[in-house]
């Protein structure tokens, strides 16, 4: 049963859209949905707020998604999130399969 994590980054100025720039830019995306167990990491973008960004993160389990959050990729990622002063709201949910 994969783990799906909503991921809403927000901020001023654009710069939520900078770190998501950034992340692309600097390969951390493609890193990220190379990693065993991903099942999807995609952005999205909220029609009534342009300072919003949603991540939708997909993980085969939750020992996919917890080998992940110990990697070195999540230093980097942590340090993209301070530079852009992003605030995050998260939602996590798990697939049942009926």
């Amino acid at each position: 049963m994969s783990i799906i994590v909503n991921i809403y980054y927000s901020s001023q100025n654009g710069n939520a859209k900078k770190f998501v720039e950034e992340m692309i830019s600097r390969g951390i995306v493609d890193q990220i949905r190379k990693e065993d167990g991903n099942e999807q990491y995609e952005y999205f973008y909220p029609m009534d707020d342009s300072e919003t960004i949603l991540l939708i993160d997909r993980w085969k389990d939750q020992a996919a998604l917890d080998q992940h959050h110990q990697s070195e990729m999540m230093k980097e990622i942590a340090a993209l999130r301070k530079k852009y002063h992003l605030h995050m709201e998260v939602h996590k949910y798990q697939e049942i399969n009926l």
